[in-house]
């Protein structure tokens, strides 16, 4: 398992250095009409420059050649309802799906259920706990059926707690890249969601190429940073899966003279996990791995992200990647601009610093 990289030569950074004012009504509650109907911000960050841009027009400033690498996760209906022995009320955010009748969750209660407790969820579903691990617990469902089965039968969509609205149908499509092909998200890989059929379909008749890695987003990606100096943090674990033909691809690309592209931070934080070493390797693994200013990317030249959280682990990782000073402009920016944020947001375009 790689190791969160911290670089000896990366500065001492507080919380503070990643925070800045976002205005509450910037927050998107919802997708725009069409996915590529979204603004692009894009960033030149050698050369400091930003340009306001859309996101239909993203195949321009593509050419032959590039390669966009994707995250294929699934976001799978991982929240569920229910009461304890006792009766009271618990809320179940699965986080991880271990084999057919396991699975890793969040439990929300008043009162923690104890080892060997039942649950009973949705009215429906008979669970077990196993045992704690760490804030986490292990959970067995009693059923014939998989636990994936079930989440998708009785499960609902779990939506970014930014998000105040109950998930409905239209979030059961949105909050689901057209792309996504392997369960086992609980956070969707947002940056891909601005794609649609028709744009994938004119980028591959350019000769823009596209291959997957797959990173299971878990819930962590919404805990706050509870430390002040960020070299005290430590990264929430995630499983990842980088093919062999996502490493042939991005060899291609490089020796035919094409840029390589990470759509989203969770693409990024793959393919950087499987270079932890310094060369990129075909694998699957856990990733903790926690990018910050001073990092050294060995991966992809673009970034295709959205707009993330103040003093959050994904400011840090687009700061260490465009450079802070460049990105507290550009955060600035599309807040004076009134670009949306977040999950539902906009996206922004960044040439390596």
């Amino acid at each position: 398992m790689p190791a969160p990289i911290k670089p000896s030569d990366a500065p001492t950074l507080t919380l503070a250095d990643f925070d800045f004012a976002l205005p509450g009504e910037l927050i998107a509650q919802h997708p725009a009409e069409q996915r590529r109907h979204s603004r692009l911000l894009c960033l030149d960050a050698p050369a400091g420059v930003l340009r306001d841009d859309l996101f239909r027009h993203l195949p321009s400033c593509l050419k032959a050649g590039d390669l966009l690498v994707f995250n294929n996760t699934r976001v799978i209906k991982a929240r569920l309802h229910g009461t304890k022995e006792s009766g009271g009320r618990i809320e179940v955010l699965v986080e991880r799906v271990l084999d057919e009748h396991h699975a890793l969750a969040h439990i929300r209660a008043s009162h923690s259920p104890q080892p060997g407790a039942a649950l009973r969820l949705e009215n429906c579903l008979a669970v077990r706990v196993i045992e704690k691990e760490g804030t986490l617990y292990r959970l067995r469902f009693d059923s014939e059926e998989s636990v994936l089965t079930l989440l998708e039968r009785h499960g609902s969509l779990p939506l970014p707690p930014y998000i105040t609205h109950a998930p409905g149908t239209l979030d059961e499509t949105r909050y689901q890249t057209v792309y996504a092909h392997e369960p086992g998200a609980v956070a969707a890989p947002t940056a891909g969601l601005h794609f649609d059929a028709e744009m994938l379909a004119e980028l591959e008749a350019m000769g823009v190429h596209k291959a997957f890695v797959t990173l299971h987003v878990g819930a962590g990606t919404f805990q706050p940073v509870r430390v002040d100096n960020i070299a005290e943090h430590r990264m929430h674990s995630e499983r990842y899966l980088v093919p062999q033909e996502t490493v042939d691809a991005i060899a291609r690309a490089r020796s035919e003279g094409g840029r390589v592209m990470a759509v989203g931070t969770t693409s990024l934080r793959a393919l950087e996990s499987a270079a932890a070493d310094g060369q990129l390797r075909a694998g699957y693994g856990e990733t903790s791995i926690f990018i910050t200013p001073g990092y050294r990317f060995r991966v992809a030249e673009r970034l295709l992200t959205n707009f993330h959280l103040p003093r959050s682990t994904l400011m840090m990782l687009v700061s260490a990647f465009a450079g802070m000073d460049n990105i507290r402009r550009a955060y600035q920016h599309a807040v004076e601009q009134r670009y949306r944020f977040f999950s539902y947001g906009d996206a922004m375009l960044i040439e390596r610093s």
